[in-house]
């Protein structure tokens, strides 16, 4: 049996008539985790939400976890959409401030009743394994730190147990110690839970820490992918190469990239 969870086939979208992604292929096995790099208006959010079914393609296929998303059913959707869960970037503003913590995470468990009540335990339980109290159930957003809201975040992505997460820039918005618990706590989690899950972000060090595979997306297109250490010590696109010579945690960085890599200014990558 197959251990592919999901599979992207020749996916093209448009938006306004622009053309934002373009024959876009992967493929990810479980308990693994790709990172997709790119500079900012690559196409990276773009196609997280096309895999969530916040946009739908104009050709080509996103099966995951044996279901596609493009020609399910309404019913087939919904639960299409509680196997495959988005982590959103800002968690200040992802996050309803009218609603107490145990209200948001009893709204990802049934978002028609949302009983806090009924779902005690099992908020209590997310919480906890995220790092936040259970006695916390009953606070408003505006009383955490943005780690914490992140961590909130990840619980609600987390507690439904999806076949897939996908972490959008999650902690593109927090400071440096404070992005290094977040990675801390996903790799528990990664390890505990064999979380499969694909990791956007702007961050080349932050990627190579947590991720198992790369692709690097470029104008909508897939330029390079691989494996996670073929695509660090040996890069084979000039724009892989030139997103790991601006990066200086990367062994291919440089202060004077040579003329015949094409090369980005570092202030651009997001």
């Amino acid at each position: 049996m197959s251990d592919t969870l999901i599979n992207i086939s020749h996916v093209n979208l448009s938006l306004g008539g622009t053309p934002i992604l373009k024959d876009i292929s992967l493929s990810l096995d479980k308990s693994h985790v790709l990172g997709i790099v790119g500079e900012s208006g690559s196409g990276k959010s773009t196609l997280a939400k096309t895999i969530v079914s916040i946009y739908q393609p104009d050709s080509g296929s996103i099966w995951v976890d044996h279901m596609d998303a493009a020609n399910a059913t309404r019913r087939e959707l919904a639960e299409y959409r509680r196997k495959v869960q988005l982590i959103p970037q800002d968690p200040y503003s992802s996050l309803s401030p009218r609603l107490t913590i145990g209200k948001i995470l009893a709204e990802a468990i049934d978002p028609v009743h949302a009983k806090v009540k009924s779902n005690h335990a099992a908020i209590a339980h997310w919480l906890e394994r995220v790092g936040l109290a259970a006695s916390m159930i009953d606070r408003y957003p505006h009383e955490f730190s943005g780690g914490q809201r992140q961590r909130i975040a990840i619980a609600r992505g987390l507690i439904m147990q999806p076949s897939l997460v996908i972490a959008d820039e999650i902690t593109s918005a927090l400071d440096v110690s404070v992005q290094a618990q977040i990675l801390n706590l996903l790799q528990e989690l990664k390890q505990s839970l064999g979380l499969t899950m694909i990791f956007i972000s702007h961050n080349l060090a932050v990627v190579q820490q947590i991720c198992d595979e790369v692709a690097v997306i470029y104008h909508g297109k897939i330029v390079e992918q691989g494996d996670k250490r073929q695509i660090y010590e040996n890069p084979q696109h000039w724009y892989t190469q030139s997103l790991l010579a601006a990066d200086p945690g990367s062994p291919h960085f440089t202060l004077e990239v040579d003329d015949s890599i094409r090369t980005i200014p570092q202030k651009g990558i997001r």
